[in-house]
């Protein structure tokens, strides 16, 4: 079973039902945003693989919504939906860091065709991380342990700190919200949220770590945590 999910933001309700239709038929999950406030939100606090957008919206805009994701979910998959006329505007959202654009009306074929070159290439550019190698030892992502090279001894790794300690090393270098970290890591929306289970995740990986002086695991104040690249 395809568990692909993929944001569609088209105000005009014939498109939006057409792309819906045509995606849910080749399998793939579908989640649907019928103007620009909605597509802002879903863009920002939903759980999805790529995203069709179209850049003219009421409430707001493609651009404004592609300039919210590279704030807050760099390298997020993005198709452009556009009239023919707008060349400009392409080009404009191709710089904001879009993936490919398709041109209205475009045929079921086509899109199918640009998604799964999409989806593709951003599988290619993500490799899986096996293992982490810091000071102390090795993490190993695939059994959930740490072995630490001085003695050989062992220490597992819960779910859920095997699930962080993957996304921040996967982000390297990058400067992790915990707005980011929950909705990646704990599938929650983080609007509303207050909680401590990050702090605590957090504060337990360093142990495991060795990591007292938190060279390895960094807190970026007022951004978030960061593995040092």
């Amino acid at each position: 079973m395809n568990t692909t999910t993929i944001l569609v933001a088209e105000d005009d309700p014939a498109v939006r039902q057409g792309v819906v239709d045509a995606l849910t038929f080749s399998g793939y999950h579908v989640m649907a945003a019928a103007d620009g406030r909605q597509a802002m939100n879903y863009a920002l606090s939903t759980q999805y693989h790529l995203l069709l957008l179209d850049l003219v919206m009421p409430h707001h805009s493609g651009f404004e919504v592609l300039e919210a994701l590279k704030r807050n979910r760099p390298g997020q998959p993005v198709i452009i939906l556009s009239a023919r006329g707008e060349e400009a505007d392409r080009v404009q959202g191709l710089k904001m860091g879009a993936d490919d654009y398709v041109v209205k009306p475009f045929s079921v074929r086509e899109l199918l065709a640009r998604v799964d070159a999409v989806l593709r290439r951003s599988n290619e550019r993500a490799p899986r991380v096996e293992e982490f190698h810091f000071t102390s030892g090795t993490a190993s992502f695939s059994r959930r342990e740490i072995l630490y090279s001085e003695d050989n001894t062992k220490e597992e790794l819960s779910d859920k700190e095997s699930e962080l300690l993957l996304y921040l090393v996967s982000n390297s270098g990058r400067a992790i919200a915990r707005d980011e970290i929950l909705r990646q890591v704990w599938n929650l929306d983080p609007k509303g949220i207050s909680t401590r289970t990050i702090d605590m995740h957090v504060a337990h990986l360093r142990n495991k770590l060795k990591d007292e002086n938190q060279s390895i695991l960094q807190t970026v104040r007022g951004k978030g945590y960061m593995i040092a690249s």
